[in-house]
C-alpha cells in the first residue's frame, strides 16, 4: 500500500528524514536524493531509485517528508507522513495534537517503534490513536501489555477488521476529551489455567491486576492495581468483594483497560507469571455483573483457555453511552 512513486518535481519530497531512516522498511525503500561528485570545480548531481518505477506506480500512498501541518494538510490526500514514536510524544507535548488530529481527518499517518528497541519492546499506541492516526505499528512478536492492548482495541468491531475512528476525532474544531469515573470489582474467576496453558505443577496463586492506559495533556497516563491473591485455586477463585478499584479516565474514546491475571509465586525471589488477560476499550465497557473472557499472551482461547474467564462488577459515575 506504501511506497515510493518516482520523482516529479523536487527531490526533497520524500520522507528520508530521521524518521524515515529509523524505519528499515522505508529505508530501504528510500530515494537516494542527492549523488555528489567533485571534480575541480564541477560538481554533478543525479537521483538514483532503488525500486522499479514501474512497481511505485501501483502503491496507494506515498511517503513524503514532514515539513509543517499547514503544508501537509494542502498536500494530495494521498500522500502521507511516517513518524517514529519519539516524533509521537514530541508532537503532543508541544500542544500539535490538534493540528495532528486536523492532518489525520483527510490524510493517513504511520506510527512504528524506534529503531532503538532492539529487544523489539513496544511503545504505547494510545496517543497516536487519540490523535487519529490509521496505521499504528508494534512489534507483533513481542507478546507484551501494549500488544494485548492492540488486541482490545481491535474487539470493538469483533476483531473483523478495521476500527472505526470515533466521531469526536471527526469533528472540525477543539473538542475536549469525553471523561468518566469507573469503579470495578473482581468478584471471582473460573477454570484459570496454569502458566503457559501446562497441566502439570502445583496449584496456582493467582491474583488479578487491572491496569487502565489512557491519556491526558498530551501525555500517556497509566494506573494499576492489584486485587488480593487466593492461594492454592484457579478452578473457582474468589476475591474480596469489598475490594473496589476506582480509574479516572481521561480520555474514554481511546482509553483502554487491561485485566492482567498472574500467578503469585511461592518463592519470594521468582518473579510472578503470566496467566491470562483480557483488553477491553472504555467504549466497550457496560455496567454490571460483566464475564471477562481471558486470552492467552498471543490472543488465543484455545485448549486450556476455553473456559478461563472472570467475574467482575463494573459502574459508571455516568451512565456509559455509546461513543
Amino acid at each position: 500500500l506504501k511506497g515510493r512513486r518516482p520523482p516529479t518535481g523536487a527531490i526533497d519530497d520524500y520522507d528520508t528524514d530521521d524518521d524515515a531512516a529509523d524505519d528499515d522498511l522505508t529505508e530501504m525503500q528510500s530515494v537516494r536524493t542527492e549523488k555528489t561528485s567533485v571534480t575541480g570545480n564541477t560538481k554533478k548531481s543525479q537521483t538514483s531509485v532503488k525500486i522499479a518505477p514501474e512497481l511505485a506506480k501501483l502503491t496507494l500512498f506515498h511517503g513524503t517528508k514532514f515539513k509543517s501541518w499547514g503544508e501537509s494538510g494542502q498536500a494530495l490526500t494521498h500522500h502521507m507522513h511516517s513518524f517514529s514514536e519519539s516524533r509521537v510524544r514530541s508532537f503532543c507535548k508541544h500542544n500539535q495534537s490538534q493540528s495532528w488530529i486536523q492532518y489525520n481527518q483527510t490524510h493517513i499517518s504511520r506510527t512504528f517503534p524506534s529503531g532503538n528497541r532492539t529487544n523489539s519492546s513496544n511503545y504505547s499506541p494510545i496517543l497516536a490513536w487519540a490523535t487519529g492516526c490509521q496505521m499504528v505499528a508494534l512489534n507483533l512478536q513481542t507478546p507484551d501489555e501494549m500488544v494485548r492492548m492492540n488486541y482490545g482495541r481491535f474487539r470493538e468491531n469483533g476483531e473483523q477488521g478495521y476500527v472505526q475512528k470515533p466521531s469526536t476525532l471527526m469533528m472540525k474544531g477543539v473538542t475536549e476529551p469525553r471523561t468518566t469515573h469507573i469503579e470495578v470489582k473482581i468478584l471471582s474467576g473460573s477454570c484459570i489455567p496454569k502458566p503457559k496453558g501446562v497441566s502439570d505443577g502445583e496449584c496456582i496463586n493467582p491474583y488479578v491486576s487491572i491496569s487502565l492506559f489512557d491519556c491526558s495533556d498530551g501525555r500517556e497516563v497509566t494506573s494499576t492495581q492489584v486485587t488480593n491473591t487466593v492461594f492454592n485455586n484457579g478452578f473457582s477463585p474468589i476475591w474480596k468483594f469489598e475490594d473496589s478499584f476506582h480509574f479516572d479516565v481521561k480520555n474514554a474514546c481511546v482509553a483502554v483497560m487491561q485485566f492482567t491475571v498472574m500467578d503469585k509465586n511461592s518463592t519470594p525471589t521468582k518473579t510472578d507469571e503470566f496467566i491470562a488477560s483480557a483488553s477491553i476499550p472504555i467504549a466497550c465497557m457496560r455496567q454490571g455483573i460483566r464475564s471477562v473472557q481471558l486470552s492467552d499472551a498471543h490472543n488465543t482461547r484455545s485448549g486450556a483457555f476455553d473456559f478461563a474467564s472472570l467475574l467482575v462488577l463494573v459502574k459508571f459515575q455516568h451512565c456509559q453511552a455509546e461513543i
